[in-house]
Protein backbone atom coordinates (compact mmCIF):
# COMPACT_ATOMS: atom_id res chain seq x y z
CA UNK A 1 0.00 0.00 0.00
CA UNK A 2 2.70 2.63 1.12
CA UNK A 3 4.70 2.05 -2.54
CA UNK A 4 1.53 2.39 -4.27
CA UNK A 5 1.11 5.88 -2.71
CA UNK A 6 4.78 6.57 -3.00
CA UNK A 7 4.42 5.65 -6.73
CA UNK A 8 1.14 8.27 -7.33
CA UNK A 9 2.28 10.67 -5.01
CA UNK A 10 5.94 10.89 -7.47
CA UNK A 11 3.63 10.85 -10.79
CA UNK A 12 1.39 13.70 -8.89
CA UNK A 13 4.58 15.46 -8.01
CA UNK A 14 6.34 15.18 -11.75
CA UNK A 15 2.88 15.87 -13.22
CA UNK A 16 2.66 19.37 -11.63
CA UNK A 17 5.93 20.22 -12.37
CA UNK A 18 5.26 19.73 -16.05
CA UNK A 19 2.42 21.76 -15.53
CA UNK A 20 3.94 24.60 -14.11
CA UNK A 21 6.57 24.85 -16.76
CA UNK A 22 4.61 26.84 -18.77
CA UNK A 23 3.38 27.11 -22.78
CA UNK A 24 5.12 29.97 -24.19
CA UNK A 25 3.17 30.63 -27.21
CA UNK A 26 0.18 31.34 -25.26
CA UNK A 27 2.77 33.43 -23.35
CA UNK A 28 3.47 35.29 -26.17
CA UNK A 29 -0.33 35.84 -26.90
CA UNK A 30 -0.68 37.02 -23.40
CA UNK A 31 1.99 39.50 -23.33
CA UNK A 32 0.37 42.03 -25.01
CA UNK A 33 -1.22 42.78 -21.76
CA UNK A 34 2.46 43.69 -20.85
CA UNK A 35 3.68 45.16 -24.04
CA UNK A 36 1.95 48.51 -23.91
CA UNK A 37 4.54 49.52 -21.45
CA UNK A 38 7.61 46.80 -21.58
CA UNK A 39 9.93 45.95 -24.65
CA UNK A 40 10.75 42.12 -25.16
CA UNK A 41 11.89 42.11 -28.87
CA UNK A 42 14.47 45.01 -28.25
CA UNK A 43 16.54 46.33 -24.81
CA UNK A 44 14.74 49.67 -25.68
CA UNK A 45 12.92 50.66 -22.46
CA UNK A 46 9.36 52.74 -22.43
CA UNK A 47 6.94 53.23 -19.76
CA UNK A 48 8.86 49.93 -17.91
CA UNK A 49 12.19 48.61 -18.36
CA UNK A 50 12.27 46.14 -21.09
CA UNK A 51 12.30 41.93 -20.19
CA UNK A 52 14.71 40.97 -22.48
CA UNK A 53 16.62 38.05 -20.38
CA UNK A 54 14.06 39.37 -17.30
CA UNK A 55 14.60 35.61 -15.95
CA UNK A 56 17.81 35.25 -13.83
CA UNK A 57 18.11 38.91 -13.68
CA UNK A 58 18.55 40.89 -10.68
CA UNK A 59 15.33 43.60 -10.11
CA UNK A 60 16.57 46.98 -10.89
CA UNK A 61 19.04 46.45 -13.36
CA UNK A 62 18.39 48.03 -16.20
CA UNK A 63 20.90 50.34 -16.69
CA UNK A 64 19.04 53.61 -18.75
CA UNK A 65 15.51 52.71 -17.08
CA UNK A 66 14.34 54.94 -13.32
CA UNK A 67 13.30 52.70 -11.35
CA UNK A 68 11.64 53.29 -7.97
CA UNK A 69 13.27 53.17 -4.31
CA UNK A 70 11.39 49.98 -3.66
CA UNK A 71 12.84 48.41 -7.09
CA UNK A 72 16.19 49.57 -6.40
CA UNK A 73 16.13 48.48 -2.55
CA UNK A 74 15.06 45.31 -3.54
CA UNK A 75 17.60 44.39 -6.26
CA UNK A 76 20.49 45.94 -3.66
CA UNK A 77 18.92 43.41 -0.89
CA UNK A 78 19.81 40.46 -3.80
CA UNK A 79 15.82 40.18 -5.27
CA UNK A 80 16.96 38.21 -8.97
CA UNK A 81 13.68 37.74 -11.33
CA UNK A 82 13.47 33.77 -10.83
CA UNK A 83 10.45 31.33 -11.83
CA UNK A 84 9.14 31.99 -8.35
CA UNK A 85 9.55 35.71 -7.73
CA UNK A 86 8.13 36.50 -10.95
CA UNK A 87 5.23 34.21 -10.37
CA UNK A 88 4.75 36.38 -7.28
CA UNK A 89 5.27 39.60 -8.79
CA UNK A 90 3.41 38.89 -11.74
CA UNK A 91 -0.04 37.65 -8.98
CA UNK A 92 0.32 41.21 -7.11
CA UNK A 93 3.31 43.82 -7.76
CA UNK A 94 2.30 46.02 -5.19
CA UNK A 95 2.42 43.40 -2.38
CA UNK A 96 5.33 41.64 -3.99
CA UNK A 97 7.65 44.91 -3.84
CA UNK A 98 5.39 47.34 -1.77
CA UNK A 99 6.56 50.51 -3.39
CA UNK A 100 6.83 49.34 -6.96
CA UNK A 101 5.99 52.43 -9.64
CA UNK A 102 4.50 49.08 -11.77
CA UNK A 103 0.49 50.44 -12.59
CA UNK A 104 -0.99 47.26 -13.11
CA UNK A 105 -2.61 44.84 -10.92
CA UNK A 106 -1.24 41.72 -11.84
CA UNK A 107 -2.62 38.56 -13.35
CA UNK A 108 -4.83 36.08 -11.21
CA UNK A 109 -4.86 32.67 -13.32
CA UNK A 110 -1.62 31.01 -12.36
CA UNK A 111 -1.44 29.06 -15.94
CA UNK A 112 -1.20 32.47 -17.12
CA UNK A 113 1.30 33.64 -15.24
CA UNK A 114 3.33 30.42 -15.84
CA UNK A 115 2.84 30.73 -19.74
CA UNK A 116 4.07 34.43 -19.94
CA UNK A 117 7.09 33.25 -17.44
CA UNK A 118 8.00 30.26 -20.30
CA UNK A 119 7.80 32.79 -23.18
CA UNK A 120 10.35 35.39 -21.06
CA UNK A 121 12.40 32.36 -20.37
CA UNK A 122 12.97 32.15 -24.87
CA UNK A 123 13.78 36.01 -24.92
CA UNK A 124 17.53 36.10 -24.79
CA UNK A 125 19.23 39.32 -22.80
CA UNK A 126 20.72 41.66 -25.25
CA UNK A 127 24.54 41.14 -25.96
Amino acid sequence: MRLKVLVLSSLLLSASAVLAEGDAARGEQSFSKCSACHNIDSPRTRLGPHLMGVVGRPAGSVPDYKYSQAMIDAGAQGMVWTDEKLKEFLYSPKKSVPGTAMRFFGLWSESEIDDLIAYMKTVQAPK
